[in-house]
């Protein structure tokens, strides 16, 4: 589901505030950021989202609440909204506080990869995993016939996104989004959201109290926003409601609908870890978060020299792939296909899409991933943009030092690297930096 990337989640539950709201949010950044520095990676709640609007002044700022909400009123009851739903979602309505924190918090450190997977897929996250596998085998065996979405992928989504159900959220989905519409960053964006919760209100399908959620509106056991949810949520148990907090059926059946109409491959799977052979050319990495840049018949692919992380042959299959170093050229490899890029429409993250991937597979029997276990740490976003100001100085940078750690900054840290005779992987690290800075010029 698009993702509010971005990760929304505390920790123990997937949201990635990775920086961000991953729908609402600029959709450069391709690694997660922390509020602190982490033991394990921060996550955050992500949520099926559309692409937000630019950010705009807030109403705040000119008109008072009463009088916003009152015009809130007047406007749902002119889109169709029953009197009945007004006066009961929007009778107490007030500004929460800390959704507005959490909106305009700025997280300090970015995520790394392998810190950020580990935190995700614990053992006791795998564990539960398998077990609501074998619990609701029936149901998942019929979505993928109905679908085309194995389980194994239904049932990772479920448990980044809520904790198989645990983690829903527990904040008012109408007070959270009215809050954001009048006081955050993205006004249109989240009044419109706020129109559709009322609108899934005034259908019935579940309870004012019940309709519970993250700080940015993301809903239920999928964590779908309000208009996700009215375009693709189905109901599968049968009842006449679409409950995605508290049927399974109608939670994973959604999912599942959900991916169809995005672009799942039924015949495909989501991508592979491979090994590369020893001076690969990291210039062949796509450092683009929908991973574009260069891509691969499998068949090419294999001429280079990269194998299956078993050290096998890769598949003999007519199908296009590309490299990405989450991590960079001393972490793992990943060739991704196009259903990678799939997961990415949920969430905007090559960290969550990876670790989909990566849980779906160990769900299904699938060990740990090959390559060791290196472990790097976080960065400060205040390092980030000084190794902007600086890459800018030397003329590989063009955009504005912000200390987001996007494609565009990569692509400026490869054209150093292959200028300094370093492998030209566009990863970022304390020792990458301490060299961009060490660099002569202006």
């Amino acid at each position: 589901m698009q993702r509010i990337h971005r990760f929304w989640r505390r920790a123990g539950a997937s949201v990635v505030l990775l920086g961000s709201l991953s729908a609402c949010q600029a959709q450069e950044a391709a690694s997660p950021i922390a509020t602190a520095k982490p033991q394990q990676p921060a996550m955050s709640r992500t949520a099926a989202v559309s692409t937000a609007p630019p950010v705009t002044q807030p109403a705040s700022a000119t008109t008072p609440f009463p009088v916003w909400l009152e015009a809130l009123r007047a406007e749902a009851r002119r889109k169709g909204v029953s009197d009945g739903t007004v006066s009961l979602a929007l009778a107490e309505v007030a500004p929460i506080p800390r959704v507005i924190e959490l909106d305009q918090r700025q997280p300090e450190y970015t995520q790394t990869f392998r810190r950020y997977l580990d935190g995700v897929t614990s053992d006791a996250r795998i564990a539960n995993g398998k077990a609501m596998m074998q619990r609701h085998a029936a149901l998942l065996e019929a979505l993928e016939k109905e679908y085309g979405v194995p389980g194994r992928f239904l049932v990772a989504f479920w448990g980044l996104e809520s904790d198989f159900g645990r983690d829903i959220g527990s904040y008012p989905v109408v007070n959270a989004l009215a809050t954001l519409a009048y006081d955050g960053r993205r006004e249109a964006f989240f009044r419109d959201e706020l129109f559709k919760a009322l609108t899934i209100l005034d259908r019935g399908h579940i309870s004012f109290a019940k309709m519970k959620g993250s700080w940015a509106g993301a809903m239920g056991q999928t964590q779908f926003m309000p208009s996700t949810f009215l375009r693709y949520g189905v109901d599968e148990d049968r009842d006449g409601h679409v409950d995605i907090w508290g049927s399974v059926p109608d939670t994973l059946g959604s999912a599942a609908n959900y991916l169809k109409n995005i672009g799942w491959d039924a015949e495909r799977t989501w991508g592979r870890e491979v090994l590369l052979p020893h001076n690969f050319d990291a210039a062949l990495v796509s450092l683009d978060v929908d991973a574009k840049e260069t891509v691969k018949p499998l068949s090419e692919w294999s001429k280079l020299g990269i194998k299956r992380a078993d050290g096998g042959a890769l598949p003999a299959a007519e199908i296009t792939a590309s490299l990405i170093l989450p991590d960079g050229i001393k972490g793992p490899a990943f060739l991704v296909y196009d259903n990678y890029r799939v997961i990415l429409k949920f969430n905007r993250s090559v960290f969550y899409a990876v670790t989909i991937g990566h849980l779906a597979d160990r769900l299904a029997g699938a060990g740990t991933l090959a390559a060791p276990r290196v472990i790097f740490d976080p960065l400060r976003r205040d390092d980030i943009a000084t190794l902007q100001m600086k890459l800018a100085a030397l003329g590989f940078f063009k955009g504005t030092p912000d200390g987001v750690l996007g494609p565009a900054t990569r692509q400026a840290v490869r054209l150093f690297q292959k200028t300094t005779g370093l492998p030209p992987d566009g990863y970022v690290d304390a020792k990458l930096i301490s060299a961009v800075l060490a660099r002569p010029g202006a």
